[in-house]
């Protein structure tokens, strides 16, 4: 396929929201473009300078083409959703290319550190999730402590009760304690564990992390600034055994955007082209 290497991952992106019966939660439906295409672990895990996954920087540059195009609506926070006209588009490579080309027109000459808008695609963060970037890149500075207290204060804003921070030598890696409540009479215990990690959390980690919530509570919550696996998603939600959720550095920030945890909104404006072409 012509254009720059992220053209090759609009038509699963496509694909995979259609299934998905039009729209779907950010980092779920990044998790199925890789798995429709089959992209190994060791793919995955390479890393743009910002640090951040080539993959996944490619599959976010795909929906911002997408969405630049009118085909994709991700103006709710932490969820892509096709358009009308998203939902019967079927595109050929040619007619990738072109929905390349065309959106590609807004930004020609445009400068970025010294080089055009195209020198720069694929190699780096999309503009319009450049405060994600900025956002991970603080959580993963964070100390041990530090991520624990703002973890603390995530679960607190999402409406977690009574949680207090227990991790501890000797607690074997569960690194706090709160209780949902569904209703004035019915509550659920909840243990969590927060892993700063850059790189991926791997099947033992959360075999682990069962083993230390057996008989402690309900439910159990893994947070990362990392990833997960594929291999231990599959183990958190094994059947048989008590369900761990899982909310990787990708869902985290989404989270952060919806509740505005430590995120400012801020309104911007972009021209309406076609709105103009009726007074020329």
């Amino acid at each position: 396929m012509k254009g720059p290497q992220f053209l090759t991952y609009i038509n699963p992106l496509l694909e995979v929201l259609k299934e998905n019966g039009g729209s779907g939660n950010v980092s779920d439906v990044i998790d199925k473009v890789i798995d429709r295409l089959d992209i190994s672990e060791e793919t995955v895990s390479k890393t743009l300078p910002s640090g951040g996954s080539r993959v996944k920087n490619r599959i976010q540059w795909a929906r911002f083409y997408l969405s630049k195009a009118g085909l994709i609506d991700n103006t709710k926070h932490g969820v892509w959703q096709l358009t009308k006209k998203g939902f019967s588009t079927k595109l050929s490579d040619e007619e990738v290319y072109s929905l390349f080309r065309s959106v590609h027109k807004q930004f020609e000459g445009a400068k970025v550190n010294g080089k055009t808008k195209e020198e720069k695609i694929d190699d780096e963060v999309v503009e319009d999730e450049a405060h994600s970037s900025q956002l991970i890149d603080i959580l993963k500075s964070l100390n041990a402590a530090g991520f624990e207290k703002i973890c603390k204060r995530f679960l607190t804003e999402i409406g977690i009760h009574d949680i207090l921070i227990t991790g501890r030598s000797g607690d074997q890696g569960i690194d706090g304690i709160g209780i949902i409540k569904l209703n004035d009479v019915v509550n659920f215990n909840i243990v969590f564990q927060c892993k700063k990690y850059k790189d991926a959390v791997a099947p033992h980690h959360v075999r682990d992390f069962r083993g230390a919530m057996q008989g402690r509570a309900d439910k159990g919550l893994i947070l990362t600034t990392g990833r997960f696996t594929t291999e231990a998603k599959k183990e958190a939600s094994r059947d048989g055994v008590p369900p761990i959720e899982l909310i990787d550095g990708e869902r985290l920030i989404s989270l952060f955007e919806k509740y505005e945890i430590g995120l400012r909104p801020v309104t911007i404006y972009e021209i309406d082209q076609d709105f103009f072409k009726n007074f020329k």
